[in-house]
């Protein structure tokens, strides 16, 4: 709830003739994934129509927007940066022509030597139109040693390290990449004779597809005319999937990584439950990140559930406000207490995580003065001791609470009368793993980084 940024949705559909209304629909599904921007790029068989703004996706897209974007292949966007500064140059879908004809290309995650390759380019006289790690891939796929599109791709993917999974319009065609390492999600599913790929399930669900697969990490695929095509140009890497994504960046009635993320926010909560027992009369969430597991944790100990707070839905996310002072005031109209729930009782409040502090120090004092006789805080995954480098615009090192405070720091300077965290073997316990034998990455909590930032 505190502070994590989301990083983008995208999604794509091959072969409908509303192929642009059904990736706006997926783009409603999965805004969660990004607000500052939104766009959608289609190919009626000739040329590329593109329409992208900032704001949401209800905000950038009406019915003669989706009228213009004709053809029966689309790509679509959500965005928060990560890499490269909030303004419509760097909105996606990138649109370039170039030798093998119109492309259009949308990017979810980061592109950790992007920086790197970028200044080698330009070196040698290339000329970039943003400050987004994607359009290195274009460049890439222009310059490559090959005489044709597929290897000239495959060459420029293999140069590539981080998090991408990518969606691309070419005439006739919709290719699918996710990365090797597997750290963002990807799924592809169908309607009818229609194919879909987007970021997570819950965006078939809106449009009524069915969910065929997960892409699998380091692979390929082509939809045409041809049917699906599918190649695995990397080499085979460890898998380090985004454990985030099940804390709370997913949505819940998502399926990611083959898991189902509402029972995996269940168990994470009956496993906090476990470690850390508590004397109470009520568990509350903080909504929404919090209520799913707070249900585990209260049906794990018997205590009862309650909405001790209210979410105002029509407020902006707090994370998303630039200054301190815009920031403690978002928590102020975001959230209200129950006086009568709170009132005289010992209160557990569950949240996904503790970033910098200052919300959840916030949320503490609007319960105490709702009437709560004690308040103990308890969090559904360990303490965020790093940054993200793989498509997570989480806040630098000094500015993570934990990176410099123990759990008893923390707690004082929040004001609970207590403060436990789910450890990182009940974490990964919970997800059907163990510490030593894992596919996830688990950095923000260890400092073990598996792809060098």
């Amino acid at each position: 709830m505190e502070l994590l940024r989301e990083h983008c949705g995208i999604a794509g559909v091959f072969g409908h003739s509303e192929a642009a209304n059904l990736v706006y629909l997926c783009l409603y599904a999965l805004q969660h994934r990004g607000q500052e921007s939104a766009g959608i790029a289609s190919h009626d068989g000739r040329e590329i129509h593109l329409i992208k703004k900032m704001g949401l996706v209800a905000d950038v897209f009406d019915e003669d927007a989706l009228r213009f974007l004709k053809g029966s292949v689309a790509i679509g966007h959500n965005r928060y940066s990560t890499t490269g500064e909030s303004t419509l140059k760097n909105a996606q879908p990138l649109v370039v022509n170039f030798k093998y004809g119109e492309l259009a290309i949308a990017h979810n995650g980061n592109i950790v030597n992007a920086l790197a390759i970028r200044r080698r380019l330009e070196s040698e006289g290339a000329i970039f139109q943003s400050t987004m790690d994607t359009e290195v891939l274009v460049h890439l796929i222009s310059r490559a040693p090959c005489d044709n599109f597929r290897d000239s791709l495959n060459y420029a993917l293999r140069q590539l390290k981080g998090a991408f999974s990518l969606v691309i319009l070419r005439k006739n065609e919709l290719i699918a990449v996710r990365d090797p390492w597997g750290i963002r999600p990807l799924v592809l599913g169908r309607l009818k004779d229609a194919y879909v790929v987007a970021s997570e399930t819950c965006a078939f669900d809106l449009i009524d597809a069915i969910y065929v697969r997960e892409i699998e990490p380091g692979e390929v695929i082509s939809i045409s005319n041809r049917g699906v095509e599918s190649w695995f140009p990397f080499e085979k890497e460890k898998l380090h999937h985004c454990i985030f994504e099940f804390i709370y960046f997913a949505r819940p009635d998502s399926l990611v990584f083959g898991k189902d993320v509402y029972e995996v926010r269940m168990d994470f909560g009956r496993q906090l439950a476990r470690e850390a027992p508590c004397d109470a009369d009520i568990v509350i969430p903080v909504p929404d990140s919090g209520i799913i597991a707070a249900l585990g944790f209260s049906k794990e100990l018997g205590i009862p559930f309650e909405m001790g707070l209210i979410r105002n839905h029509y407020v902006g996310r707090t994370f998303i406000e630039p200054s301190e002072s815009v920031r403690h005031f978002g928590v102020r109209v975001k959230l209200n207490p129950v006086k009568k729930v709170l009132s005289g009782k010992r209160v557990v409040v569950i949240d996904d995580s503790i970033v910098r502090g200052t919300t959840s120090m916030k949320i503490v004092k609007m319960i105490r003065s709702a009437g709560a006789k004690e308040v103990h805080m308890k969090i559904s995954s360990p303490p965020i001791t790093h940054s993200c480098f793989y498509g997570i615009d989480t806040p630098t090192r000094r500015e993570l609470i934990a990176s410099s405070h123990t759990v008893e720091e923390i707690c004082k300077y929040i004001t609970a009368d207590s403060l436990q965290y789910l450890s990182l073997e009940g974490m990964l316990k919970a997800v059907g793993y163990s510490l030593d034998d894992h596919p996830f990455c688990i950095a923000c909590f260890t400092g073990k980084y598996p792809i060098e930032p």
